[in-house]
């Protein structure tokens, strides 16, 4: 597509950008609904996710409200986010979004994930095992505080 090679943005990021204004629109006319609607449309997105995603979005849904409920479920450029005072912390990053081979749990600038001058703030993932579990869940309740 020619508006893709002259604004330099792939497909996959024109429709994440497109989605994240639809996020923000819909967003101003929830009011109270706001945080049900959040999960909602989390739940949906999860839900149109093709395997391995799918599986690896719903194990991170549970571990992340189990971890952290305060938090709460939104979607962020149309992908499964957690977020706390309307700033996502955490996000789900499916591997067929952008064509990549993995996919990316993600953590914000507002998480509390500090450690020296040099830290991770993402991981790549293929699959959720037990111990994978385990290490998410000290992620999440670290990155909360």
């Amino acid at each position: 597509m020619s508006t893709e090679k002259n604004s330099g943005f792939t497909a996959e990021e024109i429709g994440a950008m497109k989605e994240r204004a639809a996020e923000l629109k819909a967003d101003k006319g929830r009011g109270a609904n706001k945080k049900a609607k959040g999960l909602e449309d989390l739940l949906q997105k999860v839900a149109d996710m093709s395997q391995p995603d799918r599986g690896m979005a719903e194990r991170i849904h549970v571990i992340v409200t189990e971890n952290a409920p305060e938090l709460e479920a939104k979607t962020w450029y149309g992908m499964p986010a957690y977020a706390r005072d309307g700033k996502v912390l955490v996000f789900f990053q499916p591997g067929e979004k952008f064509g990549a081979r993995y996919a990316t749990l993600g953590f914000q600038d507002t998480a509390s994930l500090d450690e020296g001058q040099l830290w991770p703030t993402s991981w790549a993932m293929t699959g959720i095992g037990r111990a994978e579990e385990e290490q998410i869940a000290a992620l999440v309740r670290r990155a909360v505080g």
